[in-house]
């Protein structure tokens, strides 16, 4: 049997494999242009982000969130307290397997660092509501950003992107990808904004 050449060019099919690759375990921000339906659970989504520091130092945007009730939270007032923020939507399936470890995470260390996810889905509340109904979270709230304006802040197009912020509101360090929210590098993160060298 034989096979046709292919015919894109070379660069082109690497930069496609390249692209591929750098996907897997996340999603591209560019929600469906039709809305979907959640896929049945099956196996969980491949969990491969990397802790990142290039960007430590810049501080936290000021953003409008809303809650599907019209609460408005802006994040530029978030300082005096650690805070982990996550970029997320219904439809990305490595965000939908980091939720409930966030949800535990936030549990763990109530008081100390809030964690604050932000649905990037354009249809806002109208998913996002359900969704959190379904997964019963007892320590998450569902924040919208359907304009995905901290996203574009953030200087990304892949979700999950979550962030760390120190209590002055300066970034430690992110995690673009799904990440496992429960390892021990994942609590060695968070206590370097829970409990800072003195």
């Amino acid at each position: 049997m034989e096979f046709a050449p292919l015919s894109l060019p070379l660069s082109k099919l690497s930069f496609t494999l390249l692209l591929s690759t750098a996907l897997l375990g996340a999603c591209s921000k560019e929600e469906p242009a039709q809305p979907q339906e959640q896929p049945a659970k099956t196996e969980p989504a491949p969990l491969t982000g990397k802790i990142d520091r290039t960007r430590a130092g810049e501080l936290l945007p000021a953003v409008n969130l809303l809650d599907p009730a019209g609460k408005q939270l802006n994040t530029g007032a978030l300082s005096g307290q650690p805070v982990l923020i996550n970029l997320w939507a219904t439809w990305c399936a490595p965000c939908v397997t980091e939720m409930p470890m966030l949800d535990d995470l936030a549990g763990e260390y109530e008081g100390k660092l809030r964690v604050i996810t932000v649905s990037q889905d354009l249809q806002g509340a109208e998913v996002v509501k359900p969704f959190f109904a379904k997964e019963k979270f007892k320590h998450l709230q569902p924040w919208l950003d359907t304009e995905t304006e901290l996203s574009t802040k953030f200087g990304g197009g892949v979700l999950p992107t979550t962030v760390l912020y120190d209590s002055t509101g300066t970034e430690i360090a992110r995690v673009v990808g799904g990440y496992d929210w429960s390892s021990p590098e994942a609590h060695a993160l968070v206590d370097e904004a829970v409990e800072p060298a003195t």
